[in-house]
């Protein structure tokens, strides 16, 4: 298996969500835009992603040449991020932002199809490629704090083209997928959509829907709900670093086993029920830094188990000639249609119902998916 070779890719995608998803938000307040305008400027990569992984799926299934799409995607990201540095105004960014996230949006679900396959028969081994990723996370959060501190957020343009650059040179490493021997004349029992439409793959699309939803807030305005508490760009960086550290060390140490003694089914139950609590910690409590530092630990659930059991389900229930598009639906339904909607819903009641609220909205959400998980989901996949 191309270990490295793969594990560079996740360190520079996950490098740019790094900087996008902590930082962007303040880039836009610095340039003088409004909450509900942030909430709409920030769904558009999410929004992006509902269309762009599923598209590109169905053409890597068809052709069975994902990294040649890979690749293609990942300079086109590159090259149409570099309009942001001359736009100006709300719905140029809007433009330039859509451009760039469609590219970049297809890339990390085709990538996710060619490293199980790469895996075979190692899947619950994913998370000792993926944790690169969540290293890379950090030290963007981190890193980038720092700079934001010292040199204003105007350096959060130049940091993520870098790592744009970056991720498309990566994509040159990763060889195209090996069909094991095994799964050559291997046909799915079901049409994808006949399989989309049974009750227990609809439970499991309705609860990363709801899980992502409940993220809208977190993602959009934590960093900006923390500098009102008064903490610094550095501090809330290293906070944003402290949830991924704990993602980290759940990927390296205990993932694997956890899979393999609960399954997928009940470690999507266990990680929404962590996510309500999250939510419910931070809305109240951002006064309090180590109820806040508490309350970060918790991303090992509610982002690191909760990924990792949704793509080892997905693997499992969509097989090899549907698998572009099964890790294209994830993708598209949780970090895309839900990502968006929390986004914009967080953004059209931030400033009027406060952060103390919209967070404990989030909160009943996570509890929401939870329960419908519950009730709906078979142990598909484990």
């Amino acid at each position: 298996m191309p270990y490295w070779r793969l594990s560079a890719f996740y360190f520079f995608y996950f490098s740019a969500l790094g900087v996008l998803a902590p930082f962007w938000a303040l880039y836009l307040k610095d340039s003088g835009y409004t909450a509900i305008q942030i909430g709409e400027l920030m769904a558009i990569p999410m929004a992006t992603k509902m269309i762009a992984p599923f598209v590109w799926g169905v053409i890597a299934d068809h052709t069975n040449k994902r990294m040649q799409i890979v690749r293609s995607g990942a300079l086109a990201a590159f090259l149409t991020f570099l309009l942001v540095f001359w736009v100006s105004g709300f719905w140029p960014l809007a433009i330039a932002m859509t451009l760039f996230s469609f590219f970049w949006n297809a890339v990390l679900p085709q990538v996710e199809a060619v490293t199980f396959r790469h895996l075979d028969q190692e899947s619950a081994m994913y998370s000792r490629v993926r944790v690169w990723g969540s290293i890379g996370f950090i030290a963007m959060v981190v890193g980038v704090g720092y700079l934001i501190d010292h040199h204003g957020s105007r350096v959060i343009l130049y940091t993520l083209a870098v790592l744009y650059a970056g991720i498309w040179v990566a994509t040159q490493l990763v060889p195209e997928e090996s069909t094991p021997a095994e799964h050559e004349h291997q046909h799915q029992p079901h049409s994808f959509f006949s399989l989309l439409k049974s009750p227990p793959i609809l439970t499991f699309v309705a609860a990363c829907f709801l899980m992502q939803f409940s993220h809208g807030a977190y993602y959009t305005f934590y960093t900006i709900y923390m500098q009102g508490f008064g903490y610094s760009e550095t501090l809330i960086g290293e906070m944003w670093a402290l949830g991924v550290i704990a993602e980290v060390v759940l990927y390296i140490f205990f993932m694997h086993k956890l899979l393999e003694r609960f399954g997928a089914r009940t470690l999507l139950i266990a990680s929404l029920a962590i996510a309500g609590l999250r939510w419910l910690l931070i809305g109240h409590f951002g006064d309090s830094l180590a109820i806040l530092l508490f309350a970060q630990l918790l991303h090992a659930a509610t982002f690191g188990s909760f990924h990792a059991a949704a793509i080892h389900y997905v693997h499992h229930a969509f097989t090899h000639k549907l698998q572009g598009r099964g890790q294209a639906l994830y993708s598209s339904i949780s970090f895309g249609a839900g990502g968006a909607a929390g986004s914009v819903a967080s953004g059209a009641t931030w400033e009027l119902w406060g952060a103390t609220t919209v967070f404990s909205i989030a909160a009943v959400i996570a509890f929401s998916g939870m329960l419908i998980t519950i009730i709906g989901m078979d142990r598909r996949g484990g």
